[in-house]
C-alpha cells in the first residue's frame, strides 16, 4: 500500500526526476505542487500547507530552536550558491570594496533568510564587516514574511527598517534611497514585490566585479559552497511511518544521480561541438551537489554557527536537533 504524500518544491534540475515523475519513493504516491521559495517557506511556516517541502536551512534552524517541532529535516540539499558575490550596488555610492558597505543602506527581501545569512557570515568573517556596521531594509512586511511567521525580532544593536508597502528594494535602489541590496529577488509570488531589471540598469553594478572569480576565490580559501535550501518532512508523518525518511532520500539521491549524468551529457555535446574545452569539461566532472550529513557537515555547522552569531537562533543549533535521526549517518 502506497502513502499519498503532497510534495512541493521549486524548479531544479537536480529534483525534477521526482517532480515530473522519472524517480519515485518506494511505498510513496506524491502529489506535487511547483511554488516559489519566498512563497512556500512563507506558507509551510505559516500554515504547514505540505506534507513534505523545500525548506529554508536558516528558517528552519530558527524554528527548531524555538520550539516548533513540526518540521523534520532531510539531508537533501536543493539548491546552492555564493550568495556574497551576488551583492549589487549603486555606482554613484562610492561603494568599491566590502568594507565600504560599513554604514551604508542595505536592502534585504528577508533578514533571517540563508541567502542573507550567508552574506552576512561572509562578510563578517572575510571581511571585516559585521551585521551591526550596516542599516538593513527589508521589503517583506511582518503578515508575509518568515520572520513574521516565527516571530523574529531584531538583535541587539542590528538596525532592520521596514520598506513601506508603496515602495520595494528595487525602487529605493533606483530612487538612491537604498547604496546596496543583498540577494536581490525578482519574481511573481505572493510574497517578493520588486520588479526591476537592477542587473542590467546603467546606476547599478556587482560589488565584485567578477562575482563567480570571487565565488571561486571563497571556496578554494574555506571549502564552502553555501547550502541555501534543505527538504523537511512532517514529523508526525516520519514519526508514524519512520521509513519514509529514507526512501525519500533515496529518491532524492537517484535524483541527483539523473542530474549528473545529463550534466555530463551536456558537457561532452559541447566538447564534440568545440564550445567547451576538455580540461573544462573535466572539471565539470567533479560533482560538487551531494546530498547526506557527513558530505555536507562543514557547510552545515557554519551556517548554524552564523545563525548563533547573528542572534537569529538563540543557542548553537546541533544537527541532530534539525535532521531526522534515521538521516543523520548519511
Amino acid at each position: 500500500m502506497s502513502i499519498p504524500l503532497s510534495i512541493a518544491m521549486a524548479s531544479n534540475p537536480r529534483t525534477w526526476p521526482i517532480f515530473d515523475g522519472r524517480v519515485k519513493p518506494e511505498g510513496i504516491t506524491l502529489v506535487p505542487s511547483l511554488v516559489h521559495p519566498s512563497e512556500l517557506f512563507w506558507r509551510q511556516l505559516r500554515f504547514a500547507d505540505f506534507d513534505v517541502s523545500e525548506m529554508s536551512f536558516s528558517s528552519l534552524m530558527m524554528a527548531r530552536s524555538k520550539g516548533d517541532d513540526r518540521w523534520v529535516g532531510l539531508p537533501v540539499f536543493t539548491t546552492r550558491k555564493f550568495f556574497h558575490a551576488e551583492i549589487l550596488v549603486r555606482r554613484d555610492s562610492g561603494i568599491e570594496r566590502p568594507a565600504d558597505l560599513k554604514g551604508r543602506r542595505v536592502g534585504v527581501p528577508e533578514y533571517q533568510q540563508t541567502a542573507a545569512l550567508w552574506t552576512r557570515g561572509v562578510l563578517e568573517h572575510e571581511f571585516g564587516v559585521a551585521p551591526k556596521d550596516m542599516q538593513f531594509w527589508m521589503e517583506r512586511g511582518p503578515s508575509r514574511s518568515h520572520r513574521g511567521a516565527v516571530g523574529f525580532t531584531a538583535p541587539p544593536e542590528v538596525t532592520i527598517h521596514q520598506i513601506p508597502p508603496e515602495k520595494n528594494i528595487g525602487s529605493m535602489m533606483l530612487s538612491g534611497e537604498l547604496d546596496a541590496t543583498i540577494h536581490y529577488i525578482v519574481n511573481a509570488n505572493l510574497v517578493d514585490r520588486s520588479t526591476a531589471d537592477l542587473w542590467n540598469h546603467p546606476d547599478i553594478k556587482p560589488l565584485f566585479p567578477d562575482p563567480a572569480a570571487e565565488g571561486i576565490r571563497y571556496y578554494r580559501k574555506t571549502g564552502i559552497f553555501p547550502i541555501n535550501h534543505g527538504m523537511v518532512i512532517r514529523k508526525e508523518i516520519a514519526d508514524k511511518h519512520p521509513w519514509v525518511v529514507l526512501n525519500l532520500y533515496k529518491a532524492f539521491e537517484r535524483a541527483n544521480e539523473i542530474a549528473d549524468r545529463e550534466r555530463l551529457e551536456h558537457a561532452d555535446y559541447h566538447v564534440a561541438a568545440g564550445l567547451l574545452g576538455r580540461e573544462a569539461a573535466e572539471a565539470l566532472r567533479t560533482a560538487l551537489v551531494r546530498h547526506g550529513i557527513e558530505a555536507n557537515r562543514k557547510v552545515l555547522e557554519t551556517a548554524a554557527l552564523y545563525s548563533h552569531e547573528q542572534g537569529l537562533t538563540p543557542r548553537l543549533v546541533a544537527l541532530d536537533e534539525v535532521f531526522a535521526a534515521s538521516a543523520m549517518e548519511q
